[in-house]
């Protein structure tokens, strides 16, 4: 679904937006009236989300890609009404729409090119005296290429799961009971 065609007031009862990105992300920007349920957390609830007849879900990302993600595994647990926002919230904020500001977080992306780029820096630095340490950079450009490739992003599934990134179980098991309402 395309940000440019969509409005808050275009969703009506039937349909309710599903946030997949970190807490963190979510506690910095979110769509107003949106649930957050990390892409992490989503396979404990999948199967709630899929018995609620009717509810068609909006699901969002930052960008698009780990919202694509969602909606499979939505998919796969039966949920058939689950459909995309492409661009994510970059692309929601660029059409004009309303986004709820709160305290700045580093988003996950940044968080992802912030630990590429120093471990690619510090083994460039430690092959100086260890040259077989040049190897980790060439496997931090090869996973870069990898998730560029297949739109995944292995470094940020692991980065998702710090505490910086993690809400708490209750907001998680509430959202989860609101979508499903």
């Amino acid at each position: 679904m395309n940000a440019s065609e969509m409005s808050n007031s275009a969703f009506g009862d039937s349909m309710r937006i599903l946030d997949v990105r970190t807490p963190a992300e979510y506690e910095t920007a979110r769509i107003p009236n949106s649930h957050n349920i990390p892409l992490a957390d989503l396979n404990r609830h999948a199967e709630r989300l899929a018995e609620a007849d009717g509810t068609r879900l909006l699901v969002v990302c930052q960008s698009g890609g780990r919202a694509r993600q969602a909606a499979a595994v939505l998919d796969e647990h039966g949920h058939r009404d689950a459909v995309v926002l492409e661009g994510g919230l970059n692309a929601w904020r660029a059409s004009g729409h309303d986004v709820e500001q709160g305290e700045p977080k580093w988003t996950l992306e940044r968080q992802v090119r912030l630990t590429a780029g120093a471990i690619v820096a510090t083994s460039i630095a430690a092959s100086l005296w260890v040259p077989k340490a040049r190897f980790l950079a060439g496997a931090v450009g090869g996973g870069l290429v990898f998730a560029a490739v297949t739109d995944t992003c292995a470094m940020g599934n692991l980065l998702s799961r710090l505490p910086y990134n993690r809400g708490s179980r209750a907001d998680i098991d509430a959202a989860a009971h609101r979508l499903a309402a």
